[in-house]
């Protein structure tokens, strides 16, 4: 996936780039989940990954995001071990493509069909290997890779690796043991295999590997060592695969032998993303981070080194990092202090709830215990397992339910993530050591080198005649400021497509000289936040701009596909746009009867519009909207083409007005704000 999104992508990471056209994961969050362009790493929507820099953003929330055929592909070549992976083909085949996938991934379902016929059509010179990469919010991908890896011990990974892709959607314990009746293994011997520890240990190895070649979204593949991100156009792959065969023979030809072809090729290679030529890593950022005063802590109140934690109870990265901070708990015992705050994911269905009833642990004294309990325990986190770990911690239940009835909390929670999100914590873990921005669950040497400079930081200022009560305020004021990062290398804009409006809900008026092509889903948070941004472009360019809409509801939103029925429902009824702004303001209440509830709020034809939903009226025109996008190359959202020109991820004002404003020129259309 992304799920990869995100994704997504943010405002708040040098991914956005205004002077270049990027695709947004996934997580998120997701996720979820947003895309990247074909050239570049692509990253899950959780920002945990062990590997992550501490001045790397969250990713987005959409999975990854093919370019389109012609897109120059980035020359560098990476050093991808194949260690016992599994592989098929011969070990003399002078052209190896490994592959980072996931089982869950629709994306990566598609992939596969691709490298089927590649295989197909080169035959021996083609190698396959695949590593494992299972995105946090997919639940089912890492029970698949394991089942994969059981059947592979009995000499048919590939087998049951072609089951899983052609039944992504059907992953259950009871889907994969079945799979394993139907290839006719040892269900015995396959049952215990699945609790081989190996197993998790050859994931966590393959997925630290990803991170480090900045392949965390899915699918990734390395052709000799050489980057092709997401589920591109056959096409794409063979321009590689040509270029590749190419040196391969010329080595051949010189005396390398086949079977050593690939270690030639990858020797000298890079070992690790941000490594690349024309790429630093990027600098470290600072935030002015507000500590609320309820907000729950633990460490001395006023401490040399303050560290604001952005987590999620059911981010399996957030429950990672536990040790961690217990390390630092006990190492900084007199120094440090942390502090909790709340960013909820919206692709982890049960991490708000968990989060309004820790802070009613929080009311009776017991946050930290809670939280304890709610990390070790996060695939369960229903109503009644969070009242049950309120009794096991020995909390007035009355008091403790009373409390997630009246959602007495749930400001709380909401502040804290939107906090989160204005300093640019959207993806989980986020931490601020003294306002230095740290992302990920790292291991404890990198926070440790981190907190160390800013005791040095802080020692200077107490030296000076700060005092201890008034440090972190005065922190904050004197944040040091990043050196702006070097500008990365041009990358090329896709090409111009011919994107038709068709029976899409448009407004604007239809002679419009620019025409924005938008294609979005109900329940990505990153489609939610461009709305105002594409507000303040209509106010600007009043009479100049007309928007359309697509559907692509990403499959891991349970709801987006029936929110988008919903919305043609109303559209038949004239009042699209006004049942959109309602979609996007409510995208955690998308269930049928909240779909419905705004029907009514709007005073639509309810029994007309019950009658659209139930016959599944719109379904053809979401599929055909869903399936344009995917040939376009939409398939993380938002995507954008204005007048054909592709636009990706909830970008400022700024990036969408610099199109525009080219594109008006080419029309020789004068603003009234840029006449003489």
């Amino acid at each position: 996936m992304n799920d990869n999104s995100d994704v997504r992508q943010k405002e708040q990471n040098g991914f956005m780039k205004a002077n270049v056209i990027v695709a947004l994961l996934v997580g998120l969050v997701l996720g979820f989940f947003g895309g990247k362009a074909a050239t570049g790493p692509s990253k899950s929507s959780d920002s945990g990954t062990p590997q992550a820099a501490a001045a790397n953003a969250p990713a987005p929330s959409a999975p990854s995001q093919p370019a389109k055929p012609g897109r120059a592909v980035d020359p560098t070549v990476f050093k991808v071990p194949l260690e016992d992976s599994p592989r098929k083909g011969s070990d003399e085949a002078l052209v190896t493509i490994v592959e980072f996938s996931d089982y869950q991934c629709p994306f990566c379902s598609r992939a596969e069909a691709t490298v089927q016929k590649l295989q197909e059509e080169y035959g021996s010179k083609l190698r396959v290997v695949m590593k494992q990469n299972p995105l946090s919010f997919h639940p089912r991908a890492k029970p698949a890779a394991k089942a994969a890896m059981a059947a592979g011990a009995q000499g048919k990974y590939w087998e049951y690796h072609a089951k899983l892709f052609a039944n992504a959607k059907a992953l259950e314990d009871a889907d994969l043991e079945k799979y394993a009746q139907e290839l006719k293994l040892d269900v015995a011997r396959w049952k215990k295999e699945l609790a081989n520890p190996e197993f998790d240990k050859i994931i966590t190895r393959d997925q630290t590997l990803a991170g480090q070649l900045g392949a965390t979204g899915t699918p990734a593949f390395f052709i000799n060592g050489r980057l092709l991100s997401g589920a591109q156009p056959i096409d794409n792959f063979k321009a590689l695969i040509t270029e590749e065969l190419t040196k391969a023979e010329a080595l051949v030809k010189s005396g390398t032998r086949a079977n050593q072809v690939y270690a030639a090729i990858i020797e000298k290679g890079q070992t690790r993303a941000a490594a690349r030529p024309g790429q630093q890593e990027q600098p470290t950022a600072y935030r002015k981070v507000e500590v609320p005063e309820d907000a729950p802590s633990f460490g001395p109140k006023h401490a040399k080194v303050t560290i604001v934690e952005w987590s999620d109870f059911e981010c399996p990265f957030c429950g990672r990092v536990g040790p961690t901070l217990a390390k630092i708990k006990e190492t900084y015992d007199k120094d440090v202090r942390v502090v909790f705050r709340h960013q909820p994911l919206p692709f982890h269905a049960n991490a708000k709830l968990a989060a309004e009833a820790s802070m009613a642990a929080h009311e009776q004294g017991k946050f930290w215990e809670y939280h304890d309990k709610l990390f070790s325990n996060q695939k369960a986190l229903s109503r009644a397992d969070l009242e049950k770990y309120a009794q096991e911690l020995k909390l007035d239940l009355g008091k403790f339910k009373q409390a997630l009835d009246s959602g007495k909390f749930r400001a709380k929670v909401e502040a804290d993530s939107s906090a989160g999100s204005a300093v640019g914590a959207n993806g989980t873990p986020t931490f601020f050591i003294n306002g230095r921005q740290f992302v990920g669950a790292q291991p404890f040497e990198n926070f440790k080198t981190a907190i160390d400079e800013e005791l040095g930081r802080a020692n200077k200022l107490l030296a000076s005649g700060t005092q201890l009560e008034n440090l972190y305020a005065r922190l904050m004021e004197t944040l040091p400021a990043a050196p702006p990062p070097s500008a990365p290398a041009a990358q090329a804009e896709p090409p111009v497509q011919n994107v038709e409006v068709g029976q899409a809900p448009v407004k604007g008026p239809a002679n419009a000289p620019i025409t924005i092509v938008a294609f979005s889903d109900f329940e990505c948070p990153f489609c939610s936040r461009v709305v105002p941004t594409l507000k303040q472009i209509e106010e600007e360019y009043a009479g100049k701009v007309r928007i359309a809409f697509k559907h692509q509801p990403l499959p891991f939103h349970a709801n987006a596909k029936l929110a988008a029925a919903a919305a043609m429902a109303a559209h038949e009824q004239g009042k699209f746009w006004e049942y959109h702004d309602k979609l996007f303001a409510n995208q955690r209440a998308l269930d049928r009867a909240s779909l419905e509830r705004y029907a009514e709020e709007l005073k639509l034809d309810l029994g007309k519009f019950r009658q659209a939903l139930d016959t599944n009226k719109h379904a053809a025109q979401i599929a055909a909207d869903s399936a344009e996008g995917s040939k376009l190359g939409a398939n993380g959202t938002p995507t954008f083409f204005i007048n054909g020109r592709t636009l990706v991820g909830a970008l400022p004002a700024d990036a969408f007005k610099r199109v525009i404003d080219e594109e008006l020129k080419k029309k020789g259309v004068v603003m009234a704000k840029d006449a003489k």
